[in-house]
């Protein structure tokens, strides 16, 4: 009955904190030599399942934060029956709220490698810690090829591969290729020109930096439209990953040494290196895990696979959805996805047990 209630309320949209257990009442019969039935017997009402007091779930202002953030207010609502509300945030005040108020009690999306010094904080000071990634299933920055390319390149898998394979680039009857990296003035654009040195790709390939990020959006869209072979860095989650099914090509290991040296103009590494690694976590008050640890091992379950977030933010933009929509499209579409969050498949594994 409770999964019927369940699908009911994901179906229809609506997320309702339900009402308290009642006391549980045990009346015994009376027997021959009672004259009264004895008193009713009251169990302890048991605790709430996100602690005493109201839930709150920080929705950062960047749109998969916000989608994220409604996804979780949802299922708490929902699966666990919790009051839950959302509030604004930012990064750096969100952490230090945390460690001052104990609230918000989540953060669904904190780079916390861009706030190390504020995190690191909250860590040595036992107010907040990672739950688990916020995403899975792939690396937040990579060069992209089309899937076409691949499905045409069995061959080209990592960015090794792009030296032997600059031919599939290359328009027919020319010497030369393009690598889209990205804006000038964007940190990434000397990584991408070092990168490229670094693996010898100079030789027959144009880093190619666009005016801005509406510019490399059009050119990329241009390409895929006309069908081109092209190579371009680009990050995720992101709707463009899916709009043009971008795949990501394996950039191989991180060295700490030639990352930094690929972050300085013209200084080519001399061993090779992917992106420097952000951490991107589902950070939790402390007190979460000692009052609501049922919520807290939700949230270890919950990294949102980065394939599926790129569909959602794609979906987003196509239908001019709100983060509230996006998160009622996910519930409806995604349920191999949160299912698992919520313990469901747990519970079935005992019960065929």
């Amino acid at each position: 009955m409770r999964n019927l209630a369940r699908a009911a309320l994901i179906a229809f949209g609506i997320g309702l904190a339900m009402p308290a257990l009642a006391q549980i009442q045990v009346l015994e019969s009376p027997g021959p030599d009672t004259p009264e039935a004895a008193e009713p017997v009251s169990e302890p009402e048991p605790s709430a399942p996100c602690g005493t007091n109201e839930f709150t779930i920080a929705e950062m202002g960047w749109p998969s934060a916000a989608i994220l953030a409604n996804i979780h207010a949802t299922l708490l609502r929902a699966e666990f029956e919790c009051t839950v509300r959302l509030v604004p945030g930012e990064p750096e005040t969100t952490l230090s709220s945390i460690a001052t108020t104990r609230q918000p009690a989540v953060a669904p999306e904190l780079w916390v490698s861009r706030q190390a010094e504020v995190w690191n904080g909250a860590m040595r000071a036992s107010s907040a810690r990672a739950a688990a990634p916020t995403f899975s299933g792939g690396a937040l920055e990579a060069w992209f090829v089309p899937r076409y390319v691949i499905e045409n390149n069995p061959g080209l898998t990592s960015s090794e591969d792009v030296a032997d394979h600059w031919q599939v680039f290359a328009p027919p009857g020319t010497e030369r290729a393009e690598l889209m990296s990205c804006p000038t003035e964007w940190a990434c654009a000397i990584i991408n020109q070092n990168m490229a040195a670094g693996l010898g790709l100079t030789e027959h390939f144009d880093v190619v930096e666009p005016l801005d990020r509406f510019d490399m959006d059009a050119r990329l869209s241009e390409s895929f439209a006309r069908r081109d072979p092209f190579i371009t860095y680009y990050w995720q989650p992101n709707a463009l990953i899916h709009r043009l099914d971008l795949v990501p090509l394996d950039m191989g290991g991180f060295d700490p040494g030639s990352a930094q040296c690929m972050a300085i103009r013209d200084c080519v590494p001399f061993e090779g290196s992917g992106f420097a690694p952000d951490s991107v976590v589902i950070a939790v008050a402390e007190w979460v895990f000692t009052d609501a640890p049922d919520v807290a091992d939700y949230f270890a379950r919950a990294s949102m696979p980065l394939e599926e977030m790129n569909r959602l933010l794609a979906w987003q933009a196509e239908e001019d959805a709100s983060p509230e929509a996006v998160a009622q499209h996910f519930l409806i579409t995604g349920q191999d996805i949160w299912r698992p969050w919520v313990g469901e498949a747990e519970a079935e594994a005992e019960a065929e047990d």
